[in-house]
């Protein structure tokens, strides 16, 4: 598992806004038909890196979703789009919400939700 501690910073509440970070495409994740986007977060507060997951399926209503970790440097260059969700869910804990959890924010840890 990896131990991520926490640091007080305002990105590691579940609520933070997206205007808190700097984003990059990382690109989508195909498997099981999901074409999930991934995103390379950076905190501009702490500068922590945040890997973020986010799913949709356009067919069911309130089934939007999203995760996002923290990840070291030498952990951001070996995930890719493919790994991602193996990744998070390794983390110690992690931030999630969206439609289909009906949240802004919560703080998990262990299997994700991310198929229809």
């Amino acid at each position: 598992m990896n131990k991520i501690p926490k640091i007080g910073c305002a990105c590691e509440k579940p609520t933070s806004d997206y205007t808190e970070y700097r984003s990059s495409e990382l690109g989508i994740d195909h498997t099981n038909g999901r074409y999930a986007e991934v995103t390379i977060e950076q905190c501009k507060l702490c500068q922590r890196i945040w890997i973020r997951y986010f799913v949709e399926f356009e067919h069911y209503s309130k089934s939007g979703r999203w995760y996002k970790g923290i990840v070291s440097k030498k952990d951001r260059l070996q995930i890719t789009p493919e790994n991602a969700v193996d990744y998070l869910e390794s983390l110690e804990w992690y931030v999630y919400g969206g439609s289909f959890f009906e949240s802004t924010g919560i703080l998990g840890s262990g299997k994700m939700k991310v198929d229809a």
